[in-house]
């Protein structure tokens, strides 16, 4: 393997020493603590997990952390009442709506109605807006991740050619916009794009469209780096990402493994973004 690992567990567990130090300071400075609050819809095993996993990592930074759970029945009107709630709520600092819901409930509605300050997943439209205009705004956890680990191998997107594999709201969007803002040459691929073609072209690839090795070794440009959002189970049982793994390390000059590359840092993120946005309702 001629690739540098990319170690995603060491780089979030830097952020979540800066989060729980910083937390500190806001606490001896007002006497409060940043607030996340997590809304839950249904028993969907994942998402159990996600959030037993958030309400942890909340709990070791020093924050105050709710799980605020509803049964697969609850009513659009129910979770919208208590979205309103922790809209209110000034303990409340940081709110995520944990996808997916049952389909009586409209997601895409909790999101508007969401206060765009308190936003921790950046997925409010008003944030989203901010980002395509390159200003500041809460961000989408994943990609801030990946920014942050591009950032820890001094890799500067500045002038480079990037290749973002995948357009959903939660990676592929947000991340092709933060690698704009960064001055980066930036191409988004999805289901009708030549894929050899373009990512061959990558200084940066960021994979994340959720199909099991579907970027091949042989396609990366050698000394990329490249960066697999995915994670995917084989029926094997076998973890693997959305790229050839083996293959594209003999080409790379870095890139994450799967798991313990990009995934410990979404929720890394999540904390970064609720300390930021506890900072400024707390006015410090």
């Amino acid at each position: 393997m001629g690739a540098t690992l990319i170690d995603g567990k060491a780089i979030a567990l830097r952020v979540r020493r800066e989060v729980a130090e910083a937390t500190r300071e806001l606490k001896a400075r007002t006497g409060r603590v940043p607030g996340l609050a997590v809304i839950r819809v249904g028993e969907d095993p994942a998402s159990k997990i996600y959030v037993t996993g958030k309400q942890k990592a909340a709990a070791e930074v020093g924050f105050e952390a709710s799980e605020h759970h509803f049964p697969e029945t609850a009513s659009h009107a129910e979770v919208q009442a208590r979205l309103e709630a922790l809209n209110a709520d000034p303990a409340v600092h940081g709110i995520l709506v944990q996808l997916p819901v049952p389909k009586q409930v409209d997601s895409a509605a909790l999101l508007r109605i969401l206060r765009p300050d308190k936003d921790a997943d950046g997925l409010h439209p008003v944030n989203a807006g901010l980002l395509a205009q390159g200003r500041d705004a809460t961000v989408a956890c994943t990609p801030w991740g990946v920014m942050r680990m591009l950032q820890e191998i001094d890799c500067k997107p500045a002038g480079k050619r990037a290749v973002v594999v995948g357009r959903s709201i939660l990676v592929g969007r947000p991340m092709a916009l933060l690698l704009l803002n960064a001055d980066a040459t930036v191409t988004v691929c999805h289901r009708k794009s030549n894929l050899p073609e373009e990512v061959a072209r990558g200084d940066i690839l960021v994979a994340a469209v959720g199909v099991p090795e579907l970027i091949k070794g042989a396609w990366i440009k050698p000394g990329a780096v490249v960066i697999d959002v995915g994670i995917n189970r084989l029926p094997s049982g076998k973890l693997v990402g959305d790229v050839e793994f083996a293959a594209a390390a003999e080409r790379a000059s870095h890139i994450t493994p799967v798991p313990g590359g990009v995934g410990p840092m979404t929720i890394a993120m999540l904390l970064s973004n609720t300390l930021r946005n506890a900072r400024a309702l707390l006015g410090a």
